[in-house]
């Protein structure tokens, strides 16, 4: 997966930056500092400190109109991926729900086979999710990117147990390699469907 870090789709600045872990170090680490409130050095929030009081609120401020209107369907990364897929001769249909409060981005109907396409900030990716949040939502952002994250386990674990194959591609797995990516799609339909069949008849 490539070095640079994602952003959220639709930002119009790349709020990441690099800084030392400590004095001296040279050890590096990727900061999230919040769009919806000042960077604040001085008394920031760390994902690891503390949780918040009841009263807790979001700061909205200037840095966070970029999220205003951003998409939930139909992003870059979605669209690139259905093209791709398409072009390989698979035909799907979007936005199936597939599970109790469980909705695939695209579904392949002849194969049971569920597509999720993950952004890499909203979604927590091992690679691109930050290490640590900074700002006056630190603690909000923390949490939210946690609670994305179970409900992901949980829409898959659903999903699978309602009789679908479940693939979940990469925000960053698309940009770097979009073939790639449908190739892993059109792979998991091509196993599906042998799976369908059972095993072959000795001849």
């Amino acid at each position: 997966m490539p070095a640079s870090a994602s952003r959220p789709s639709g930002s119009s600045t790349r709020p990441w930056s690099s800084t030392c872990s400590s004095a001296g170090s040279r050890i590096m680490r990727r900061v999230w500092h919040s769009p919806l409130g000042e960077r604040r050095q001085a008394g920031a929030v760390s994902m690891a400190g503390g949780g918040r009081t009841p009263d807790q609120q979001w700061v909205a401020t200037a840095e966070g109109e970029h999220l205003r209107g951003r998409r939930v369907r139909d992003t870059k990364p979605e669209v690139a991926l259905r093209k791709a897929v398409h072009r390989l001769g698979l035909r799907f249909r979007l936005h199936k729900r597939v599970a109790p409060r469980c909705t695939a981005d695209f579904v392949l109907p002849r194969y049971h086979l569920a597509v999720f396409v993950d952004g890499c900030f909203w979604h927590g990716c091992p690679d691109h999710s930050p290490a640590e949040f900074r700002g006056p939502n630190a603690t909000l952002w923390h949490e939210k990117i946690e609670t994305n994250k179970k409900r992901d386990r949980r829409n898959t674990e659903q999903a699978a147990a309602a009789g679908w194959t479940v693939v979940r591609v990469w925000e960053c797995e698309i940009r770097r390699d979009v073939r790639g990516a449908a190739e892993r799609v059109a792979a998991s339909a091509g196993a599906d469907r042998a799976a369908s069949r059972g095993p072959a008849t000795p001849r």
